[in-house]
């Protein structure tokens, strides 16, 4: 019976991911109101490493090598600073989080593609398709959900979801690559380190870090450290290292989807026919690249 439970677990893995990732978005549009983006990610950060501390002294992990630590930040420098910083930064700038969805959408064929050439990381020509329509499905589930008139693309917003979706990308390589062997705990912690010092370098650095300490914000936090920083990184670290990274990367498709839902039910966005259709040719699309051969 245990044996089973783990199974199904192990098999829902990539769907509770979905979920948390995807409430990313929701936590971040709770938070923002009452503090600036960058000191929000350091403080984060800065929550998340006290949590992940406490765990590897509960679990006794094993703790990495310098080498192995070392991989670690950079891997927390690229999926973490980087990604979210520029996420963040593009929204900041005038950047659309729709728009930006689609740019960052683009992120499982990028990581097909760099782990093709790279790394030899070969994919059927029924994966090729599926990111595709991947791809697709997402960018006319984020159109048809948003409004986008009158939007004006600045430079500094183009330049910083553009240096997001290279990360995210690279990320999800470098760690597939460098980041075997080493306890998912201890290394999430190094990862954290990395991106506080780059979070608190920013902050410090073009903000005025004032927080207005609402109960909001406060849960906002609190589910971004506990339901994202903590528990969707592990579930991500671990998919990484038992999955190839273009099969990883593919169910980044379904978090916009996932997104739309719950922005439908929380902020009465609108969720025409034709984005439902388009969230079904994503999840075609998503199925098509992690199906069994």
């Amino acid at each position: 019976m245990n044996a089973n439970l783990g199974h199904l677990f192990i098999q829902a893995i990539p769907f509770l991911f979905v979920f948390l990732w995807s409430t990313g978005f929701i936590g971040a549009k709770y938070a923002l109101p009452f503090i600036e983006p960058f000191y929000l990610l350091f403080i984060r950060m800065l929550w998340t490493i006290a949590v992940f501390l406490l765990l590897c002294v509960i679990l006794r992990v094993k703790w990495p090598t310098w080498q192995q630590a070392g991989h670690q930040m950079v891997t927390g420098l690229l999926l973490h600073g980087c990604y979210l910083g520029g996420v963040f930064a593009a929204i900041k700038w005038g950047m659309p989080a729709g728009i930006s969805a689609i740019v960052v959408g683009i992120q499982p064929l990028l990581t097909a593609l760099v782990g093709w050439r790279l790394f030899g990381e070969n994919l059927l020509p029924r994966q090729w398709l599926g990111l595709a329509l991947g791809l697709f499905g997402v960018s006319v589930v984020v159109l048809t959900t948003r409004d986008y008139d009158q939007t004006a693309l600045t430079l500094p917003a183009l330049v910083a979801i553009i240096i997001a979706l290279f990360a995210i990308s690279m990320g999800t390589i470098y760690q597939k690559r460098f980041g075997g062997g080493v306890n998912l705990v201890a290394g999430s912690l190094w990862q954290y380190v990395s991106t506080a010092l780059l979070m608190g370098i920013l902050a410090y650095s073009f903000e005025t870090r004032v927080v207005v300490w609402d109960l909001q914000l406060i849960l906002a936090l609190a589910w971004l450290v506990l339901g994202l920083s903590v528990t969707a990184i592990l579930l991500l670290m671990y998919m990484i290292r038992e999955g190839e990274a273009a099969k990883v990367a593919s169910y980044f498709y379904l978090v916009p989807a996932a997104t739309s839902i719950e922005a439908w039910l929380l902020f009465d966005e609108s969720l025409p026919l034709l984005a439902v259709a388009a969230m079904g040719l994503t999840v075609a699309g998503v199925y098509l690249v992690v199906k069994k051969s």
